[in-house]
């Protein structure tokens, strides 16, 4: 399979997990969210109707005793159950009270409504002066069984919340409240639910492909570049073994020559030997960097001093290629870092300077203090270079000219590793033109 395939079939799976993921939580948190609506939509109905179910009992009360002084909160179901309506006396028009009583009292209306029944469950009285009322519920559901707790039911189309009392007396009360616009409420909020619902899919099948996308950006550059580096890194292995193997063959074709005759091949042997060894390190240098198996030693040195020693080994090599090596060492201090390390950097940047330039060069080595921080600045009059190459300076076998950086001996590895080493120091390099011509790199480093 190949590798946009295995990305986009990884884009989908993602995505899939993600619709998945954010679907299930969007569901639980609106099924929470309508439960929560829900009790509370109801609870004032609920509320209204035991408080007419109050009501209705202390109503009675005043009739036949003083209890309804004594009450100073709404009556609960145990507090109904324990009055004693035997003793109670009705009014003298039982089941006729004035309309104008059962209008204070909030009872003669579609909302509430409240219905008395015969021990077998038959009528004996709807409270209401509306006939009409009283034809609408003279078929109202009742179960003797149904005793109080507060249920739903449908009369003649209309949606109530009702419960049923069993009275001292044998008899029953059944009150009714009316929550058809209640319903209406929570019928629109679940189609609201069930929109909000739909866009947010939609809005979650954009976020998942983003999300994946940009999740995956980075797991897709590393697998370019791991595949760039396993084809990079072959083909720099293969051209010293080719060059080796064909002088190696050459040679056994000549078997009775003399050593001094084959010079020049062994030479060319034993160059492309060295620089395959060299390769080999550099692989297995970056290698343990990207294990994080790479453990500083650091210690308190004097940085000047350090680094005048490992110039002045450099000073011969430059004036053998007439080229001017400067130091101008400023810094006067100690850092505490891996000295190896250090020196390592210093080689691959000063190996570099001395590659890319020419007869009459110069080749300076600054170091000063700044913010508090350790700069070092390697700056050549070398052949430069360009813009683009600089974004791309310290990826791995990255060259401006792979021909003729090959030839110089470089495999495009040694700044990769310079900017490891940094980096391990929490520190920062950065590649610029010098401002006449050539290089300029710059080395930032934290003191402690």
């Amino acid at each position: 399979m190949s590798e946009e395939k295995q990305v986009k079939k990884q884009l989908r799976k993602n995505m899939l997990l993600n619709l998945i993921a954010f679907s299930i939580i969007f569901t639980i948190l609106g099924v929470i969210i309508y439960s929560q609506f829900a009790n509370s939509l109801y609870k004032s109905a609920d509320e209204e109707l035991n408080r007419s179910l109050n009501q209705t009992y202390m109503k009675f009360d005043k009739y036949g005793s003083e209890q309804k002084n004594n009450i100073k909160e709404p009556i609960n179901e145990q507090q109904i159950n324990q009055i004693n309506f035997k003793n109670i006396e009705p009014p003298q028009e039982i089941g006729k009270p004035e309309e104008n009583e059962f209008k204070r009292e909030g009872i003669d209306s579609l909302r509430v409504i409240k219905i008395t029944r015969n021990s077998d469950g038959s009528i004996s009285q709807v409270n209401s002066i509306n006939d009409n009322v009283s034809t609408i519920f003279s078929n109202a559901e009742f179960d003797k069984d149904k005793l109080n707790i507060i249920y739903e039911t449908t009369v003649q189309g209309y949606t109530y919340r009702a419960i049923n009392y069993k009275n001292e007396d044998e008899t029953y009360t059944q009150i009714f409240i009316n929550i058809d616009s209640e319903k209406d409420i929570a019928e629109k909020f679940i189609t609201n639910l069930i929109v909000s619902f739909s866009i947010s899919v939609v809005i979650i099948l954009i976020a998942s492909y983003i999300l994946s996308k940009r999740t995956l950006k980075p797991i897709v550059e590393s697998w370019k570049k791991q595949t760039q580096f396993v084809q990079d890194a072959s083909h720099e292995l293969r051209t010293p073994l080719t060059i080796i193997k064909a002088k190696q063959e050459a040679l056994l074709e000549k078997p009775e020559t003399k050593i001094i005759d084959n010079v020049e091949d062994i030479s060319i042997t034993l160059q492309e030997t060295q620089r395959l060894t060299k390769l080999i390190k550099e692989l297995m240098e970056l290698a343990k960097n990207d294990s994080d198996k790479i453990v500083l030693n650091k210690e308190s040195f004097n940085l000047d001093d350090e680094l005048s020693a490992l110039i002045n080994l450099y000073k011969d090599v430059a004036e053998s290629q007439e080229k001017q090596m400067k130091l101008d060492l400023q810094f006067n201090d100690n850092v505490n870092a891996d000295l190896n390390k250090i020196k390592e950097l210093m080689v691959i940047l000063l190996d570099n300077s001395l590659k890319y330039t020419e007869e009459k060069d110069t080749i300076e080595v600054k170091t000063y203090k700044k913010d508090s921080k350790c700069v070092i600045e390697v700056i050549d009059t070398g052949i430069g270079i360009s813009k683009e190459a600089i974004d791309h300076i310290f990826e791995r076998f990255y060259r401006e000219e792979k021909s003729r950086t090959r030839q110089k001996g470089g495999m495009g590895l040694g700044l990769s590793i310079a900017y490891n080493i940094v980096m391990l120091h929490k520190g920062s390099i950065k590649y610029d033109k010098n401002i006449e011509k050539g290089t300029r790199v710059v080395v930032k480093l934290p003191i402690k």
